[in-house]
């Protein structure tokens, strides 16, 4: 989406945004081969999306463009501690159609020939009931391919007028699941758990293989390969902008274990993103901030 962050004493930034996005950008600036899939306008402003995304090594072969539409526009303000709020306009959003456009079998397809497919409890709430049938069935068909399905919850209450259609959904969805990258404080809003075993517990139960339960400045909780552990930040940072710091880790944590990092390792990748993401203001950090991570690309 077209985004416009409000500074303070009134002065506005234009960028694009989104969640999924943000951790795509953030997955390519660390060398991971990623493309990107929605559908927007032929409007300059999506003209400039697409150009912006491609300078940071993300593909945009999968996103189609419909004529006479513009993309949705989100506002942030923070405030004084660094916390954000959204103000949103994207009722007839692209990407609200984008399984359910002409040529989506074609996308259908495309999707089974990738290693990880990303999603959030943001992507579905846009989708139509037909639509997140049409992504359930090709996510279950790149999984039995032997593609890894991660999802982040990020539940969003304005995005989900019925919270119990919401729960029904995102089961739904997590039992397709090989990777959970959940922030806890949305788990405990959607499901009330109690703390963050109770969402491991509640997540295990469903088949979900890897998971990463998010707990600010807590750190994480991961369960993998049959053992639990916490994850501490190394150092608690001061927020400027809280936008994009769940993304971010995602980010982090994934590009570790494409690179071959044991989750424990990876999450300290993560920690380490999310902390210089929230040091800046807006969704995307210049590059020259981003950290020197050793190893160079992963695959």
């Amino acid at each position: 989406m077209i985004e416009i962050a409000v500074k303070s004493g009134g002065d506005a930034q234009l960028a694009s945004g989104g969640d999924t996005l943000n951790t795509a950008v953030y997955l390519a600036r660390q060398g991971v081969a990623v493309d990107y899939a929605t559908a927007l306008g032929d409007d300059p402003y999506s003209d400039e999306m697409l150009a912006r995304w491609q300078a940071e090594g993300v593909g945009t072969g999968l996103v189609p463009r419909l004529p006479g539409r513009v993309p949705g526009l989100y506002m942030i303000r923070t405030d004084d501690r660094g916390e954000r709020s959204f103000h949103y306009w994207r009722d007839r959003a692209p990407a609200r159609e984008l399984f359910e456009l002409p040529g989506s079998d074609g996308l259908v397809e495309r999707l089974l020939g990738y290693d990880l497919i990303y999603f959030s409890g943001i992507t579905l709430s846009l989708y139509s009931d037909r639509g997140r049938d049409a992504f359930h069935a090709a996510l279950a068909a790149a999984k039995a391919k032997g593609a890894r399905i991660a999802f982040d919850g990020n539940y969003r209450p304005r995005g989900w007028p019925d919270k119990a259609r919401a729960q029904a959904v995102f089961e739904r969805f997590l039992r397709l699941a090989t990777h959970a990258l959940p922030t806890f404080d949305d788990e405990q809003a959607l499901f009330g758990d109690a703390d963050p075993q109770a969402t491991i517990a509640r997540l295990r139960g469903w088949g979900v293989g890897e998971i990463v339960v998010k707990s600010g400045a807590e750190g994480c909780h991961i369960a993998a390969d049959g053992a639990e552990t916490t994850v501490p930040v190394p150092v608690r940072v001061t927020p400027v902008d809280t936008t994009a710091a769940g993304d971010s880790f995602n980010a982090g944590y994934l590009a570790g274990r494409f690179a071959g990092l044991d989750p424990a390792a990876a999450a300290g990748r993560g920690h380490r993103l999310a902390a210089v993401v929230i040091g800046h203001r807006g969704a995307i950090v210049p590059r020259d901030a981003m950290p020197d991570f050793a190893g160079g690309p992963v695959a």
